[in-house]
């Protein structure tokens, strides 16, 4: 598919995020005034919550939809809604609109805006799909023979995680405390982690809510867009807790999401399959179709006031488990799935070990430390450090990006149970 072009100008330009085609979802204050949800093209937001209550945009039978400056309510309304208003967008905003001229005043420039958390999050699963990394961490951990749990193949493995600290990108991350054990003691301590590394992953969100078990196909039509993800993790204090449950208070300080949620439909053009199966899926499992993406990833990293690195680059098309048969898995047991839930994708490494999408592999526990641009090392994240992820899918002419996911690691607190 060829370019779609905007009279917004930015929206035209070959590296520009959100041309026309991607026109993704995102929730933004400017002036410190109130939330309003927004349309990203080119530099800058379409203002839907204003247009909203100016009668430009409105959906069936519905009223202030966007009210409350988040896309919440929005991924309520169903696939259908969702077509019906991707579609007005993107006429309003197409090169030959003729009401072009009567949208200007609804222009927010993105330089300067606050953006903020677009939409609730109901429930958060995390799962650990990807089996390169799956492969790396048991190696690390229990040597290549018993590199993958046996039935890593069989089934998506996840863990319910904390919808309370999902953020959004921009937000500080501060180190936690926790139990930890080094190998040589009898007992554990509390004190802050040593070990804090993050996780480059995708989020799925879904929009319309199930109360059965569903198939791969309807898990699909279920999924509202897309977000990237970093999974912050506590490798030290994971280590102690992982006997045998968890994970648990090693994945609960953050987990950060970048500000833009790309439509699934903007997607559609770079769908691609899983990979060969080592082993016969179930037939609940079983794909009637695509539902990977070819989607670009890299992480940089930057020591507080100095250049960032790119210490990372991998695609999300390596995953071996996709979004849909992930939420399919999840609704088996008859697990009721909300709108906002969000998933996880698993941490995304590719076979090379510049594709390795966590420090832990990147460091291969520690052993191999990362030499940076500025001559320093990293075996795991210190403080100042800024993490950022990036991604975008490129196409004839243009690419859909998701904006920058950061967050900036602050100290520990000096004792949390200080009084």
């Amino acid at each position: 598919m060829p370019l779609k072009r905007s009279w917004v100008e930015a929206a035209n330009a070959p590296d520009c995020e959100f041309p026309l085609n991607n026109l993704p979802y995102g929730s933004f204050r400017s002036d410190e005034g109130e939330p309003h949800c927004g349309v990203g093209i080119g530099d800058m937001i379409l203002d839907v919550t204003r247009m909203e209550q100016d009668g430009l945009v409105q959906m069936e039978d519905e009223e202030e939809i966007f009210f409350y400056g988040d896309w919440t309510e929005f991924m309520t309304l169903g696939p259908a809604a969702w077509a019906a208003f991707r579609a007005r967008i993107t006429d309003l905003l197409a090169e030959d609109a003729p009401d072009a001229e009567a949208l200007v005043d609804y222009m927010v420039p993105m330089a300067g805006t606050e953006m903020l958390m677009p939409f609730t999050v109901a429930e958060y699963t995390d799962f650990y799909a990807g089996k390169h990394h799956a492969t790396n961490v048991g190696t690390m951990f229990r040597g290549p023979e018993n590199a993958l749990p046996p039935n890593w193949l069989s089934i998506p493995i996840g863990y319910n995680g904390r919808a309370s600290s999902v953020v959004v990108s921009g937000t500080d991350v501060r180190r936690p405390w926790g139990q930890l054990k080094a190998p040589d003691a009898d007992l554990p301590v509390f004190a802050p982690c040593k070990r804090f590394d993050i996780e480059l992953e995708m989020g799925a969100i879904v929009g319309t809510p199930s109360d059965r078990p569903v198939t791969v196909a309807e898990a699909d039509a279920m999924i509202f867009g897309y977000v990237l993800l970093n999974d912050w993790s506590a490798r030290d204090i994971q280590a102690w807790e992982y006997q045998p449950l968890g994970p648990f208070q090693a994945k609960a300080t953050a987990t950060s999401i970048s500000p833009w949620i790309v439509p699934k439909a903007a997607l559609e053009p770079f769908r691609c399959s899983t990979p060969e199966r080592e082993r016969p899926l179930l037939d609940y499992l079983k794909e009637p179709g695509p539902m990977l993406y070819d989607i670009a990833l890299e992480v940089g990293l930057a020591p507080e006031g100095k250049a960032e690195t790119v210490i990372a680059r991998t695609n999300y098309n390596v995953m071996y488990y996709s979004s849909a048969q992930q939420l399919a898995h999840h609704t088996t047991s008859g697990c009721p799935m909300n709108t906002g839930d969000l998933l996880g994708s698993g941490t995304i490494s590719g076979p090379e070990k510049g594709a390795r999408g966590a420090l832990l592999e990147l460091s291969w526990g520690g052993k191999e430390p990362v030499t940076l641009d500025t001559g320093e090392t990293r075996s795991f994240i210190e403080d100042g450090d800024t993490l950022t992820l990036r991604g975008h899918a490129r196409g004839d002419g243009y690419r859909v990006g998701f904006g920058a996911c950061t967050g900036k690691v602050l100290p520990a607190l000096d004792d949390p149970y200080a009084r």
